[in-house]
């Protein structure tokens, strides 16, 4: 039986064949909803304002360092305060572990069990492979990030009341200001850890092991948070997407300054592309053998 050869014409597809229609979103969506780590993940954020409730309990309501008052020390003012709290201490790391585990997981999870030469073969396009994993981890993180908050909004109301937004610097915002005021931080939050997404997504198609591209997104990130500590780099922090990771606070003030999270959306964004385009340039040419 003869092969083709190079310069011979290409092998029509099969009758029916679409590749727009391999792989759809909701089959790759069930897959990742059934997984244990994807219940264990959102587990954890929900169980993290109950953590809070019970520490305010037994410590007693946080007090100020001197005159000096920061939005820790409103936690139990009300329940968006204690929300715009849980989102406080979430944010420098917390909120990057879902991310890193749903975006370095990806192709990485089936290449480790060798699955995806499979997938490939069935045949679903590479980029028609990456784009479904791309979206159901977007998907999963944006969730993983609205769940936290609403949670602890829904906790603080229970436990210490609806009520305004007590900003730290002096005056109050109303509870339906406040809870729009939130959904913008959640939405910027999200934004910014789009730098870990595409930084995770990237190694997870360099390598086979989910843990590696896991472990090193969320260590780099680490890293950023280091150096963004270090002052003598002056205006070079600038461009590190973890000198704007906090730029939602400003959100959350009766006059709201937009201008660093402006800045912080252009650094994570950019930074991003890079990422993700690396990501679909490397698949695209990578031998895959497992």
């Amino acid at each position: 039986m003869s092969t083709p050869t190079e310069g011979t014409e290409p092998v029509e597809a099969a009758p029916g064949y679409r590749p727009g229609r391999t792989l759809p979103l909701r089959v790759e969506l069930v897959r990742q909803l059934g997984r244990r780590r994807t219940a264990v993940v959102f587990g954890l954020l929900a169980v993290l304002p109950f953590v809070l409730v019970a520490a305010f309990a037994i410590g007693g309501e946080p007090g100020g360092r001197g005159s000096r008052v920061t939005l820790m020390d409103t936690a139990t003012a009300s329940g968006p305060n204690f929300a715009a709290v849980g989102l406080f201490v979430s944010a420098g790391f917390l909120l990057v572990i879902p991310v890193a585990l749903f975006f370095g997981d990806t192709v990485a999870a089936e290449a480790g069990w060798s699955s995806l030469r499979y997938l490939l073969a069935a045949p679903v396009p590479r980029a028609r492979l990456l784009w479904s994993k791309l979206v159901v981890a977007l998907v999963l993180s944006l969730a993983a990030m609205v769940l936290l908050p609403l949670v602890a909004l829904a906790v603080g109301t229970a436990a210490y009341g609806w009520g305004p937004l007590h900003v730290p610097t002096g005056g109050t915002l109303d509870a339906g200001t406040a809870a729009a005021r939130l959904a913008v931080a959640v939405a910027y939050l999200f934004v910014s850890q789009l730098v870990t997404a595409g930084l995770a997504f990237w190694l997870s198609t360099r390598t086979d092991a989910p843990l590696g591209a896991v472990g090193g997104a969320v260590g780099l990130t680490i890293v950023g948070n280091v150096l963004d500590a270090v002052t003598a780099l002056g205006h070079w922090r600038d461009f590190l997407p973890a000198h704007w990771q906090f730029a939602w606070v400003d959100v959350v003030q009766p006059r709201p300054e937009w201008s660093g999270m402006i800045q912080g959306t252009a650094v994570s964004v950019t930074c991003a592309l890079v990422f993700f385009a690396l990501a679909l340039r490397g698949f695209a040419r990578k031998d895959v053998v497992s």
